[in-house]
């Protein structure tokens, strides 16, 4: 299991994504699922996984050895519009599964994958995609201005009480922060480090990346306080007539 997030706001974007995965209960391990795709001026793109973890990074593989092509159809360095982006994502998709879907069979197994792509090409306004494993895709608008994969239940609550396209790239990437700390201590597949980018609308390059390891000063300290807070406002809760 992981947990992805991007956030679109009037502002930027935020992403984050953990780094555990596992194939049993005792056998956890920890893969970066955030893949950056930068060049200065031009473009920012941000691809979050989660899945199946040969799967996705067969994916991201085939979307690099395609954007090192000098010619051929457009790939992500060429990509006119996020849009198309979105799209190059699903086609990799699709081809990794063409290939592997027979080897997959054999095991009883089936293509599990899905990303969530967001970034700027300029010109264009920022954009951010959730591709589902079949290579479809949805956008994120005004009225839904979040998309998660994974383990999304235990951090949607905060994530629906407090942003909102207008929320600023610092309040959004606390509540962010807080919603992983809410799934990891209620999901054990969930965990550490937490990849976070806070990617500022126009500026085309990536200006604010973190990484939070166990037992991060920054992320104790949230951690801490949120829960102590939460504990406060309960208390301060009107007494119940009987």
């Amino acid at each position: 299991m992981t947990y992805c997030i991007g956030v679109l706001l009037n502002d930027g974007i935020v992403f984050a994504s953990d780094s555990r995965t596992h194939a049993a209960v005792d056998n956890f391990a920890s893969f970066s699922k955030m893949t950056v795709f930068e060049r200065a001026g031009d473009r920012v793109f941000v691809l979050l996984s989660s899945g199946n973890l040969a799967g996705t990074q067969a994916v991201i593989n085939v979307l690099k050895q395609r954007g090192d092509a000098s010619e051929g159809p457009p790939n992500l360095w060429t990509a006119r519009t996020m849009f198309d982006m979105a799209g190059l994502v699903s086609d990799a998709m699709r081809h990794i599964e063409q290939r592997d879907k027979t080897h997959l069979e054999k095991a009883d197994l089936a293509f599990n994958a899905s990303f969530i792509v967001g970034g700027q090409i300029k010109g264009e306004p920022m954009r951010l995609f959730r591709i589902y494993a079949e290579g479809n895709f949805i956008e994120a608008g005004r009225d839904t201005p979040f998309l998660q994969t994974g383990e999304t239940k235990y951090g949607k609550p905060i994530i629906d009480r407090v942003v909102s396209a207008e929320t600023s790239l610092s309040d959004a990437s606390k509540c962010v922060l807080v919603s992983f700390d809410s799934t990891m201590r209620s999901n054990l597949s969930v965990g550490m480090p937490i990849d976070l980018v806070c990617y500022q609308r126009d500026t085309l390059e990536v200006r604010m990346r973190r990484r939070f390891d166990q037992g991060d000063p920054y992320f104790s300290a949230l951690s801490r306080e949120w829960s102590e807070g939460v504990r406060t406002v309960f208390r301060q809760l009107p007494e119940l007539k009987w």
